[in-house]
């Protein structure tokens, strides 16, 4: 909802973060039949919330064959027993054949296996200080949250949580998103009354200085009070641009909207101080 940055495609105004309905669209070639059967997508959200990383390779194996019928020499029970850190090549293959938004990855760095979250949802842009901003308040809040005595999952439905991403996909800013113990609230309020404070206290958890807390911090602060994100400058200032140049062609607004965007992308100022007119 905070990051939305894609409000438009083939000139047309969509939602407000375009890229997540265009992505599970024009992935999925399941016909109508196999939809009513059940057949899982292959980009997706989930289905339900897992409390270990086998869940999700149990579901990659039961819901989605192999695309690519490849195998490696290594035989990894082999390679476990001397000590060293299998590939898996077979499994993380598959598993990159699966989208999930947010998506867990097993990988093996410079000799040592881990595993980590893919964070696929934020959106780039406009600018690299919007971008540390987000992450800044992504890393803050979820550490928090994952730290909490009793969970975030423990006490909202999967449901729920999947409705929140695509009403903040879809309406951006300008979202309503259910909260366990608050209800169905506007996501700015939801960010400035709860969420932000919760960044704050991760990031300082996680050793961020405050001034760079401050100032990153600061810009999700001050796009919630201001209404204004990527996609809604995007969309505000193509407005202006067709009710006060009146353009033959709504694509010389586009244009024009676009040379305007790309112009203060290279200020690196927050898109929440850019200009509307």
């Amino acid at each position: 909802a905070l990051g939305a940055n894609s409000p438009f495609l083939f000139g047309k105004e969509l939602w407000r973060e375009t890229r997540i309905a265009l992505f599970e669209q024009a992935t999925d070639t399941r016909p109508e039949e196999l939809k009513a059967q059940g057949v899982r997508p292959r980009v997706w959200f989930g289905e339900r919330w897992i409390t270990s990383i086998f869940d999700q390779f149990e579901e990659n194996v039961r819901y989605f064959p192999a695309l690519l019928p490849i195998t490696e020499e290594e035989d990894p029970v082999e390679v476990f027993e001397r000590g060293d850190a299998p590939a898996l090549q077979e499994l993380r293959l598959h598993n990159g054949t699966i989208y999930r938004w947010n998506r867990p990855v097993y990988d093996v760095f410079r000799g040592k296996p881990h595993l980590r979250v893919e964070n696929r949802v934020l959106p780039a842009g406009p600018t690299v200080v919007d971008i540390l901003a987000n992450a800044a308040f992504y890393y803050g809040a979820l550490r928090v949250l994952a730290e909490e005595d009793r969970p975030i999952w423990s006490r909202m439905s999967f449901t729920a949580a999947e409705d929140n991403f695509h009403q903040g996909a879809r309406q951006g800013i300008n979202a309503r998103i259910y909260w366990p113990g608050i209800g169905e609230v506007p996501a700015t309020e939801l960010v400035l009354r709860r969420l932000l404070p919760m960044a704050h206290e991760g990031l300082s958890r996680w050793g961020v200085d405050t001034e760079v807390r401050e100032r990153l911090l600061g810009v999700i602060e001050q796009r919630c009070l201001t209404h204004i994100n990527g996609a809604e400058w995007q969309v505000r200032t193509l407005h202006q641009i067709d009710s006060a140049e009146q353009p033959l062609d709504r694509r010389d607004a586009l244009r024009e909207m676009l040379r305007r965007y790309v112009e203060h992308m290279h200020s690196n100022e927050p898109v929440h101080t850019w200009p509307l007119d």
